[in-house]
């Protein structure tokens, strides 16, 4: 796929994203803004009014108002009735009009910086812009809070867009020269191929059980062998050991049939011979009989002490799998699990897609890399933790760089990068140390997400950096909050969804739990709370804060908190960390923190 191609039809994912928006019944519209007359595309919202005239014998007016989000200048109606009149308003850029619903709880908001540049994600189509006289000037300052929510992404939505952003990125890759790698090399890795089986498995008829192979009804005489394998016997020889005269001696008939062996001799009625688990079955076996459901009389007869069921405790062939089954499709993971399913297909190697290859750069002088937090500096908890989480996820990281507050450094890490995906730390946000906007800016990257809807790391986001010379593939940066817990909602968003894009690895099955407590929500985002599962329940962790791992160091994922929070026992989107075993860890557990207050920032 050439880069226009690549770039068409992630600009087509991204129109349908926005179209989404505008659907009705898909959240789209904010509680107190669907609660308005009418709401239409706008630089923020803005407020109209009008007058009405009666019509009927009464005089009487009427006012209206209405509201506009969006990215450009906008116009709305709205409507109110005083007796028989009505009046229609044309809203223009302004305050935001009076929600219609319960205010939530003030939360702190993350600072963030307006960009110039272009961005992909804009969620309206601009219109002609329309002056009121009621209405407040079309240039009139927003609040910051409403600046950044405005532009920011939706939760769901960023994550699509960072999904579609990896595949389109593949799909426009050019494939390297197909290679099998060496089933060892292979674990983590994603498959680029079926896994077909090689042969039947099991291949012939197997033993399930140490035991007998009987035929035809019992009792049965044993060709070989006893019940054990070993006998006590007395040594009357006079030059023989005090030692051994008595011991266990080796019984000198053969074993039977062994694990690994050829062809057995078949049975015939009323015989029996001793088989191991996984030896191959006799030709006309009836069935095997297990070691403790039989014993052997002194004639060497065999007698079952239950009733035997032909077929009982055999294996037979092809029984899990025929060849040229498919036993896994491509995008499957390589686990262990599969690993020795390969192996036992017949597998020597596989063909799996490369991995994402992941830079990462911690920015921030205030970081330290040993020892205890000193004089206003912090240790770094993003560089350790990033690499090994980044692995879990499919990538290969190929460097960890420690950049400081250096915008020039900055700038040269990025322009000279060659990793599929580049993750910064930090930075993400409008202080005056924060470099990673205006160096996209100056670098003429896309923006795919600036900034989503979710609390902690309400300003991650994700660009596409431009090409190198000589080197078609797509580039991109996840730019994850400096805050640690931010940080791995910015993973969870933005990073995994991309690099499953990368890898060819499908998109996770979602899943959810009950929630046992009330949970506190953001008045307008999305949040993601650290849970431990309990029973049936998913139970919210203490230190939740942006800047705390307390919780996500002993979570077993993050609840899916939607805006203004959830009730007892409500069904909440989970999602899973790449190490957990849910029930497994033991944390502390509450909805709120320890002081009653809940921060979302």
């Amino acid at each position: 796929m050439s880069g226009s191609a690549a770039d068409a039809e992630l600009d087509e994912a991204l129109a349908l994203v926005n179209e989404d928006r505008n659907r009705a019944g898909k959240g789209a519209v904010r509680p107190e803004r669907a609660a308005a007359a009418s709401a239409g595309a706008g630089n923020a919202a803005g407020t109209g009014s009008g007058t009405g005239t009666n019509t009927g014998s009464g005089a009487s007016t009427g006012t209206g108002s209405g509201a506009g989000t969006g990215c450009g200048a906008g116009t709305g109606d709205g409507t109110v009735r005083d007796g028989d009149g009505t009046g229609t308003g044309l809203a223009t850029p302004g305050a935001t009009a009076p929600p219609q619903t319960p205010a939530a709880p003030a939360a702190h908001t993350e600072p963030h910086h307006e960009p110039t540049y272009k961005t992909s994600h804009e969620p309206h189509h601009k219109t002609s812009h329309k002056t009121n006289p009621a209405s407040p000037p079309p240039h009139s300052p927003e609040s910051p809070e409403h600046t950044a929510r405005s532009r920011s992404t939706r939760w769901t939505e960023a994550r699509a867009i960072a999904r579609r952003a990896g595949v389109v990125a593949a799909r426009a890759a050019v494939p390297p020269e197909a290679k099998a790698t060496p089933l060892p090399s292979t674990l983590g890795r994603t498959l680029a191929t079926p896994l077909t089986a090689l042969t039947d498995l099991p291949s012939f008829d197997t033993s399930a059980m140490d035991g007998w192979a009987v035929a035809g009804p019992g009792p049965w005489t044993l060709l070989s062998g006893t019940d054990s394998r070993t006998t006590n016997r007395t040594d009357t020889r006079t030059d023989a050991h005090p030692d051994t005269r008595t011991a266990n001696r080796t019984d000198p008939r053969p074993p039977g049939i062994l694990a690994g062996q050829d062809t057995p001799d078949p049975l015939g009625d009323g015989e029996a011979v001793p088989i191991a688990t996984g030896a191959r079955i006799p030709r006309d076996t009836t069935a095997v009989i297990r070691s403790e459901h039989g014993h052997v009389d002194d004639k060497n007869h065999l007698h079952a002490r239950r009733e035997v069921v032909p077929g009982q405790d055999i294996r037979p062939r092809g029984q899990e799998c025929r060849a040229g089954d498919q036993l896994l499709p491509p995008g499957s993971q390589v686990t262990p699990a599969v690993l020795g399913l390969a192996a036992a297909a017949g597998y020597d190697a596989l063909y799996v897609t490369a991995r994402p290859r992941v830079e990462v750069l911690v920015l921030g002088d205030e970081l330290l890399t040993s020892g205890l937090p000193q004089e206003g500096r912090i240790r770094d908890a993003l560089g350790p933790m990033l690499p090994p989480w980044l692995r879990a996820l499919g990538a290969e990281v190929t460097a960890v760089r420690r950049l400081g507050d250096d915008a020039e450094a900055l700038h040269e890490a990025l322009a000279t990068a060659t990793a599929d995906v580049v993750v910064t730390t930090g930075g993400t946000a409008s202080g005056p140390v924060d470099h990673v906007h205006p160096t996209l800016r100056r670098l003429r990257a896309e923006l795919l997400v600036d900034g989503v809807a979710v609390r902690p790391g309400h300003p991650m986001l994700l660009a596409r950096l431009p090409t190198m010379a000589g080197d078609s593939r797509m580039r991109h940066l996840v730019g994850l909050p400096g805050n640690p817990l931010a940080a791995v909602s910015g993973l969870l968003t933005l990073a995994e969804p991309l690099l499953r894009g990368l890898g060819g690895r499908p998109t996770a099955e979602p899943y959810t739990a009950p929630v046992r407590d009330d949970v506190p929500g953001h008045p307008h985002d999305t949040r993601l709370v650290p849970v431990a599962l309990r029973g049936e329940y998913a139970v919210p962790l203490h230190y939740n804060g942006p800047a705390m791992l307390r919780s996500i160091a002993v979570a077993d994922g993050l609840a899916v908190i939607p805006p203004r929070g959830a009730g007892r026992q409500q069904e909440l989107e989970l999602l899973d960390l790449p190490w957990t075993e849910p029930g497994a860890m033991q944390g502390e557990v509450s909805a709120p923190g320890a002081d009653g207050e809940v921060c979302f920032t």
